[in-house]
C-alpha cells in the first residue's frame, strides 16, 4: 500500500460519522477506529443507536454498557498496533451513571429505574436522551481526564445517528434550552457544546455515488455549518470497480461497440457457437447499463468534490465486511490520508 498520507485531522480527538441510513455509516466509523489505532494509539469506538452494529462486525458478544477491548489497530505480526475498545450506550445506563455521579443516588436510581421513570423522562423529553447519549462520549473524549476516572484514549469515533438528525443530535444546548436553564445537565450541556464546536472534533459524512444520498450530504454540510459544527471528511462508500477504460466505457454507453467482434471473441473464448449471437446482444445490453450506471457515478463523484471537504473513496467489497475487509478498509482510509 506504500507509505500512508499525513492526516487530514490532526488535531481532531473525536470524529463523529454520520450519513443516510444504507450508505455503510456504521462500517466506515470501524475502520476510522482501527485506522486510526494503527500506530499504537488508543481508541474507543461508541455506537449509541441501540443496534450492536459494533458487535456484529468485529464478531463479537454483544457490548454491555462498558468499554471493552475488541481489536488491535493491525492485524497480527504486521508492526505496532494500538487498541480499539467499543461502547455499547443506551440512555437508561446513562441516566443511572449520571444520577449517580451528579446526584449521589446509587441504589435509589436503580429503585427509579424499576419503576419505569428512567424510560418515561428519556422519551418525555428527547433532549436529554441525546445529552445522555453524548455525555458518556463526551467524557471520553475531553482532554484532562474523566470525572471518576476510567480509561484514556487517544481519539474517540462515535457511529452517530443519520445525517437528518445529527445536527439536534450534537446540538445538546439548543434542545435543552426549554427544559433546563440552569443546574448540571445544563452545565455539561455547555461543555459538551465547546467541544463539538472545536477543532478537536470533526463531523464525516458518509455517502454513495446515488443522487439522494449525495444531495443528503451537502445538505448535511449546510446544516452543519449553520450550526456551527465542524465538517470533517466525505466517506464515499460501496464504490465499484472500474474494469473497463473510458473509450469503452463510452463505445458501450452509446452502442457503438462491435456487435460481430463481441461475438467472435465470446466464440473464440468458447462460450457461445458461431451462429449464436444471444450471448453477445445480453452482454452488449448490461455493458450499456453498466456505462450508463458509470456516467450517473461520475456525476455524483464531480459534485462530492465541489462539497469544499476531503474526500475519500473505499470499494464495494465482494465478500460483506467482517474483520479482515475492516482491516483493508482501515488500510485504505490511512493511505487516503483520513486517519
Amino acid at each position: 500500500m506504500g507509505e500512508p498520507a499525513s492526516s487530514d485531522f490532526p488535531a481532531v480527538r473525536l470524529h463523529v460519522v454520520t450519513g443516510k441510513g444504507g450508505t455503510g455509516k456504521s462500517t466506515v466509523a470501524a475502520a476510522l477506529a482501527l485506522a486510526l489505532a494503527w500506530e499504537g494509539r488508543r481508541v474507543l469506538l461508541c455506537e449509541v443507536e441501540g443496534r450492536q452494529g459494533i458487535a456484529r462486525m468485529f464478531d463479537v458478544d454483544p457490548l454491555p454498557y462498558e468499554e471493552r477491548r475488541i481489536a488491535t489497530g493491525l492485524p497480527r505480526g504486521r508492526g505496532r498496533g494500538g487498541a480499539v475498545h467499543a461502547l455499547h450506550v443506551d440512555p437508561e445506563s446513562a441516566l443511572l451513571e449520571y444520577l449517580a455521579m451528579y446526584y449521589r443516588l446509587g441504589r435509589a436510581g436503580r429503585l427509579l429505574d424499576r419503576f419505569g421513570v428512567v424510560d418515561f423522562a428519556t422519551t418525555l423529553a428527547p433532549g436529554v436522551r441525546d445529552v445522555l447519549l453524548t455525555g458518556k462520549v463526551f467524557e471520553a473524549a475531553k482532554e484532562g481526564g474523566r470525572r471518576g476516572g476510567g480509561e484514556s484514549y487517544d481519539a474517540v469515533v462515535l457511529d452517530a445517528p443519520p445525517t437528518g438528525r445529527i445536527v439536534p443530535f450534537l446540538g445538546v444546548s439548543d434542545e435543552l434550552a426549554g427544559l433546563a436553564r440552569v443546574g448540571p445537565i445544563k452545565h455539561q450541556s455547555d461543555l459538551m457544546m465547546t467541544l463539538f464546536r472545536s477543532e478537536r472534533t470533526a463531523v464525516h459524512l458518509t455517502t454513495v455515488l446515488e443522487e439522494m444520498p449525495v444531495q443528503e450530504t451537502a445538505d448535511g454540510i449546510a446544516e452543519l455549518r449553520a450550526a456551527g459544527l465542524p465538517v470533517g471528511g466525505v466517506v464515499v462508500d460501496l464504490v465499484r470497480p472500474r474494469d473497463l477504460p473510458e473509450e469503452h466505457l463510452v463505445a458501450a454507453r452509446t452502442g457503438a461497440l462491435d456487435r460481430d467482434a463481441v461475438t467472435a471473441d465470446l466464440v473464440a473464448a468458447g462460450l457461445a457457437e458461431e451462429a449464436d449471437a444471444g450471448l453477445a446482444d445480453v452482454l452488449l445490453a448490461e455493458g450499456r447499463d453498466h456505462a450508463g450506471r458509470r456516467a450517473l457515478e461520475d456525476a455524483q463523484r464531480a459534485l462530492v468534490a465541489d462539497l469544499g471537504r476531503p474526500s475519500y473513496e473505499l470499494p464495494r467489497l465482494a465478500g460483506g465486511v467482517d474483520l479482515g475487509a475492516l482491516y483493508e478498509l482501515a488500510a485504505l482510509l490511512r493511505a487516503q490520508g483520513m486517519a
